[in-house]
């Protein structure tokens, strides 16, 4: 589960990591008053402005401005609020923006000596283990520095039953060329860093830029923070963080009906029980010359109720020229699935597209019965090459 950034950063301090104060605000008027308590509690005599959405890249779409009065707060945000912000990760498309963080200023005029870095917390697949992963680098994106000096990125991997160590949050700070007293800053940093990882169950933690101010502080002045879907039934407080209005509105709906689903492009819809299955699906119809128009889930308990949901989630999708449902009957017998299929079809009416129904396992030749007698426009098929020729004959 993606959050914002004001969020992310509300449980990066909540354990402790130093972050750049902020308020988050819906309105003009909001923004200034943050503004005065930002200075009250601060000192803060100027602020930045950064909009608020599931994206990176938000400077350079203009989404971050720095104010340098009141009047300049209550200006921007009104041009921000409401605006339509493209970067590299939203797409043509853009996000609106409904909010915005009223940050306080933490780029001290005059200084020469502040550095950036980079750094982030997230699970290495290949070992199983979590790492950290930094570069004297920050405040640019990452995958360019990657890309033209990866010497500049380094790693450091922590041991599953020790956890991170005290000689590698120093190692951090040396190869990010601190020393001193703001080598220790930076130490407890990451110390707490990883500890708001862990305490989360977030799948990623990433600061981008870490700042050493003129001061010799160390803060969080951007954060991201994703959250582990499958670990939120340890913390009911992040479940209202979730905001609707930044997902496909599909997937949305499917999340309300326990379906795994993900849009893709492609023309060709997809409803399958089992992710390895799903997966087959979706190359059977590219090699049949369609493209899968999503990735569909719906487990191993497929009936009327989540076949109704998930056709409805795919026909909504304006670019589909016809639905593959695939289902394996191990779990569920075919001939269920097939009367659900049915029963779903004649609950939505007016379905504009071909249905091809592939069921195989117990009870197949019952459930392709089912849907030859049913009178629908539903083709069964029996095989995954027939399916996949019903695919291509059609779409």
């Amino acid at each position: 589960m993606n959050i914002h950034e004001y969020q992310a950063k509300a449980i990066l301090k909540n354990n402790g990591v130093t972050i750049q104060e902020g308020i988050a605000v819906s309105s003009p008027s909001e923004a200034v008053d943050a503004a005065k308590k930002l200075q009250e509690q601060t000192g803060t005599r100027w602020w930045v402005i950064k909009a608020q959405i599931h994206a990176g890249g938000r400077g350079k779409g203009g989404g971050v401005k720095l104010a340098k009065s009141l009047e300049e707060v209550e200006t921007i945000t009104s041009q921000m609020i409401g605006m339509n912000l493209v970067t590299h990760q939203t797409g043509p498309k853009g996000k609106t923006v409904h909010k915005v963080l009223v940050a306080q200023d933490v780029y001290y005029p005059g200084s020469s000596n502040r550095l950036e870095f980079y750094m982030s917390i997230l699970l290495n697949r290949k070992t199983g283990k979590n790492i950290v992963m930094y570069s004297p680098d920050g405040g640019v994106d990452i995958e360019e520095v990657a890309a033209t000096n990866p010497e500049r990125i380094f790693r450091e991997e922590i041991g599953i039953a020790c956890g991170l160590m005290p000689f590698q949050s120093r190692r951090i700070a040396f190869n990010l060329g601190l020393s001193g007293a703001v080598a220790k800053e930076m130490v407890t940093f990451v110390e707490n860093l990883y500890k708001a990882y862990l305490a989360a169950d977030a799948t990623l933690v990433e600061v981008n830029p870490v700042l050493k101010t003129t001061d010799d502080k160390i803060l969080a002045v951007d954060a991201k923070v994703n959250l582990d879907d499958n670990a939120l039934f340890r913390h009911p407080e992040f479940v209202p963080l979730r905001d609707l209005s930044e997902e496909d509105p599909a997937e949305t709906e499917a999340t309300k009906n326990n379906l795994n689903f993900v849009k893709l492009d492609g023309n060709v819809g997809c409803m399958v029980n089992g992710a390895g299955l799903a997966m087959a699906t979706m190359d059977i119809i590219k090699l049949s010359g369609g493209e899968p128009a999503n990735f569909l889930d719906v487990g191993g308990g497929a009936n009327a109720k989540t076949v109704e949901a998930g056709l409805k989630i795919i026909l909504s999708d304006q670019n589909v020229k016809a639905i593959l449902i695939n289902i394996f009957g191990g779990i569920v017998r075919c001939d269920r699935v097939a009367n659900g299929v049915v029963e779903a079809y004649r609950n939505l009416g007016n379905i504009n597209v071909p249905i091809i129904a592939r069921l195989q396992g117990t009870n197949a030749i019952e459930g392709k019965e089912v849907i030859d007698n049913s009178g629908l426009k539903v083709y069964s098929a029996i095989s995954l090459q027939e399916a996949a020729d019903l695919v291509k004959k059609l779409v």
